[in-house]
């Protein structure tokens, strides 16, 4: 119950310290120093990560090549050390217009009249597994969503743990209009989490698309932004993260998320342990010494 909660003590930097221990643990994965993605932007500024869907002459749709390396990033995200929270946003006014019709819906039409249900099985599992990467890495996501975020696009966002939209935005959970159930890379469980079940249901019931003000009104945005200052508002939130207590803030993530299969007796004892291991970081002591002096706390995420 409570015991994934209870992660490791917060590591220390310095040689022979906990840090160097954990490290020789870790496989090799991405190298972030030189990471350089094939089929998105990235850019790193400072401790905040930006992940920018970048086919804007077609609204930024989402092909199976940039499925399967965003999946591999956010798992590997794990690892990095030096981001402490990440933006995703699309180029062009635009999020992510979903799944590419050529090379997504095409190929999985050919799979279906092949009768070729463990490639479909597959490629499914795929794109969930892209989910469980976001709400698995410990830094916070947040999405600066303009323009169209459909299908896929609106699953990436849903899957953030933070949104900022525009009032021009367009949300649309529209997989009944291809034919498909609203039941889609965790859907079902998320959306209904965020704006309520009645609300959820007739989204993806209808596949109707819903401007920014009403995303605002039921929660699924935290905050409307101008379309020209969406990102550097939405960099501002990752960045103020960046800043805070992040051993806390991954702390936070995972509660979060484990916390939807517990009872609340069970979240409070899991909660009471999560929170014992942050009172161990250094982040706390210096809030207090902070506190005592009158001064701001400067975090270190340790």
């Amino acid at each position: 119950m409570s015991a994934a909660i209870g992660s490791a003590k917060p590591r220390e930097a310095g040689a022979g310290g906990a840090g160097d221990t954990a490290a020789r643990f870790r496989p090799t994965r991405i190298d972030f120093a030189r990471y350089k993605p094939q089929h998105f932007l990235w850019q790193v500024d400072g401790k905040v990560a930006t992940i920018t869907l970048n086919r804007p002459e077609r609204k930024n749709p989402l092909t199976l090549e940039s499925y399967s390396e965003m999946r591999d990033l956010f798992r590997d995200l794990v690892y990095a050390d030096d981001i402490k929270s990440i933006v995703i946003t699309g180029a062009g006014g635009n999020f992510c217009s979903g799944g590419d019709v050529h090379e997504i819906i095409g190929p999985l039409v050919e799979m279906q009249r092949k009768g070729d249900m463990g490639g479909l099985l597959a490629f499914t599992r795929m794109t969930g597994d892209l989910v469980k990467a976001m709400r698995a890495c410990p830094q916070p996501i947040v999405a600066a969503v303009d323009g169209v975020c459909a299908g896929a696009g609106a699953i990436l966002a849903m899957a953030s743990d933070l949104r900022y939209g525009t009032a021009r935005s367009k949300v649309a959970f529209l997989f009944v209009r291809v034919g498909l159930a609203g039941a889609d890379m965790g859907a079902c469980n998320m959306l209904p989490r965020i704006i309520g079940a009645g609300r959820a249901a007739e989204l993806l019931y209808t596949g109707r698309s819903m401007d920014g003000a009403e995303a605002e009104r039921w929660g699924f945005y935290n905050r409307l932004c101008e379309p020209e200052t969406l990102l550097a508002d939405t960099q501002a939130l990752a960045g103020s993260l960046a800043a805070g207590p992040t051993f806390a803030h991954a702390m936070t993530k995972r509660c979060i998320h484990q916390e939807w299969n517990m009872g609340i007796d069970e979240s409070i004892e899991a909660e009471a342990q999560a929170q014992a291991i942050c009172m161990q970081t250094k982040d706390y002591e210096r809030a207090y010494e902070a506190f005592v002096n009158k001064a701001k706390p400067v975090f270190a995420g340790d």
